[in-house]
């Protein structure tokens, strides 16, 4: 189990990438590039949320690839629900 000192280092690093994003479409950046960043800053905050706060650091590794399968089906259902609409 992670100790409080973990956790709070944590919700710090998650603050601030949440204020990074705030100010990557405040700041003169071309739009392509804010919303690229913003994905790649979102899916380091779902890593930590899902590392640390779920708690998938401290579970066996066989539990993480049954997670990360099934997040890379979503993201196939996500894919094809695109195609579908168009």
């Amino acid at each position: 189990m992670s100790s409080v000192r973990t956790y709070t280092i944590i919700y710090v690093l998650l603050l601030v990438l949440g204020t990074a994003k705030f100010v990557f479409f405040e700041l003169p950046f071309a739009y392509e590039v804010a919303m690229g960043a913003t994905i790649v800053l979102a899916v380091i905050k779902s890593l930590l949320i899902a590392g640390w706060y779920q708690h998938l650091v401290d579970e066996p590794r066989s539990v993480t690839y049954v997670m990360v399968i099934a997040v890379f089906m979503v993201f196939l259902l996500t894919i094809a629900a695109g195609f579908s609409i168009t």
